[in-house]
């Protein structure tokens, strides 16, 4: 499934807008809400004045129960309180048992309560109800009236259709609806346009690097990008250092390889003419294409463990092993050349623990003691220690070989740059080095004297200890 990427100015804009979408909803429920109750209440008091207005024409005979209440007002009398001929109004005057006095008999009569705390200073209550089909407002006063020839209460009920009302309130909700789509409009506006000068950067960096030569490793450089895009920076200029270096690596390996394998090839194949032509012995030509058939062989095992190396260094490998154990096992490996030479031979180790592949371990024990094995006269005395501190691990080669000269030391480390061409391909102490290395260590050739002569060649490689079973 091929999913496109999501945009961040798409998601920049969801993740503002809407939230405030929302906000703005519910916002606008509750202006509504509000608005409406502050406009009842504005027209409440109209209600309330229009029946204010009617129990004042009011006249009672009779006293309390027996009063008899009478009113002349006319509807025309509602028609000053009606706003513009938007809404209609209705009225009805009775008693306290129901009993029309005035207005509209189909008026519902009312048979609520009195609230306990009312909103005015008068005995009146509001309410919403049906009136011929129409949605009403309902103000319901109780009118005391008193006359010279009489005393009782009046109901006085005055309804108003609810058109006026909504229509102002809906017009207040408009108004704010208008603001508030132009706020977020400009709000999506400024994102889009910040986004956009911030991700300008990035693309100007996208151009750049496709406008790059193929093989162009080298850092990227943006000045002008966002402190947030420091570390994709930094990290992408690591992955690049880190192909760099291994396109070079590997460029140096077939560079190296071509190199150094053209002359055994070249070797070979003049000894195989020979021997075909029977300028030599057969035995003889036979003995001397097996003396570069293994030359040539201990030199392509070599540029191997040089490339892998390389491969191991890319790896994140946390496993533990003992340095001490790989220098025993690899001491045993070599016994036999150890025995050709009858060399006297002592090696001591301690428990030394590094974060390393066992096999790393093993071709920096094999190239050291094959050197050093190399190096001692017949007869001499190489030893071999492992010794560990608090901080570190250290593998000690003593030969008493004739050590190294000044001239030889600065370039002992470099490939094919051996002491005696003869006896090697001058990659084990640079395969030394690499391992070291890789593993954040340190390697050091340093020639032992003893009388002022020179006794012997003590290699030290030194490499930080695993702790806590890292």
């Amino acid at each position: 499934m091929n999913l496109r990427p999501r945009s961040l100015r798409a998601v920049l804009l969801a993740g503002i807008l809407l939230p405030i979408g929302l906000v703005v909803a519910v916002n606008a429920w509750t202006l509504y809400r509000k608005t409406l109750d502050a406009v009842n209440t504005a027209y409440d008091r109209t209600l309330l004045a229009s029946a204010k207005s009617i129990g004042e024409e009011l006249d009672v005979r009779g006293y309390d129960e027996n009063a008899v209440l009478r009113s002349a007002v006319p509807y025309s009398a509602l028609e000053a309180f009606e706003a513009d001929l938007q809404t209609r109004m209705y009225y009805r005057v009775s008693d306290l048992r129901g009993r029309l006095v005035s207005g509209f008999d189909d008026l519902p009569v009312w048979h609520g309560s009195i609230p306990a705390q009312p909103p005015y200073a008068a005995l009146v209550d509001f309410y919403d109800t049906r009136y011929r089909d129409m949605q009403v407002r309902v103000a319901v006063l109780l009118q005391p009236v008193a006359s010279a020839t009489g005393r009782g209460m009046a109901v006085v009920q005055v309804a108003e259709t609810l058109e006026l009302r909504r229509k102002l309130t809906r017009r207040i909700l408009f108004d704010f609806l208008w603001q508030q789509a132009a706020l977020v409009a400009l709000i999506g506006l400024v994102v889009v346009l910040v986004v956009q000068a911030a991700t300008r950067p990035v693309r100007r960096l996208s151009r750049e690097l496709q406008a790059r030569p193929e093989g162009d490793l080298t850092p990227l450089v943006a000045r002008e990008a966002p402190r947030e895009l420091v570390p994709l920076l930094d990290a992408t200029n690591e992955v690049m250092r880190r192909l760099a270096h291994l396109l070079e690596n590997q460029k140096r390996f077939v560079r190296d390889t071509s190199h150094q394998l053209r002359t055994p090839l070249a070797v070979l194949k003049t000894q195989v003419q020979s021997a075909l032509r029977g300028d030599v012995e057969p035995r003889q030509a036979l003995a001397e294409i097996s003396e570069t058939v293994d030359r040539a062989t201990v030199l392509a095992n070599q540029m191997l463990s040089l490339a892998k190396v390389e491969q191991l260094r890319q790896q994140a490998d946390t496993q533990v092993n003992d340095l001490g154990q790989a220098v025993r096992a690899m001491a045993l490996e070599l016994a036999p050349l150890v025995a050709d030479k009858d060399i006297d031979f002592d090696i001591e180790t301690q428990p030394a623990p590094v974060a390393a592949h066992e096999w790393m371990l093993r071709e920096l024990a094999r190239n050291l003691l094959h050197n050093a094995i190399g190096h001692t006269p017949a007869g001499g005395a190489l030893s071999v220690r492992v010794l560990a501190d608090a901080r570190s691990a250290a593998l000690v080669v003593s030969d008493s070989g004739p050590g190294i000269s000044a001239e030889l030391e600065a370039r002992l480390f470099q490939p094919f740059s051996a002491g005696d061409v003869r006896s090697g391909s001058g990659l084990g102490l640079a395969i030394c080095q690499e391992i070291v290395h890789a593993l954040g260590g340190s390697i050091q050739l340093e020639n032992r004297e003893k009388d002022r002569r020179v006794a012997g060649l003590d290699a030290t490689a030194r490499l930080p200890l695993a702790h806590n079973g890292s």
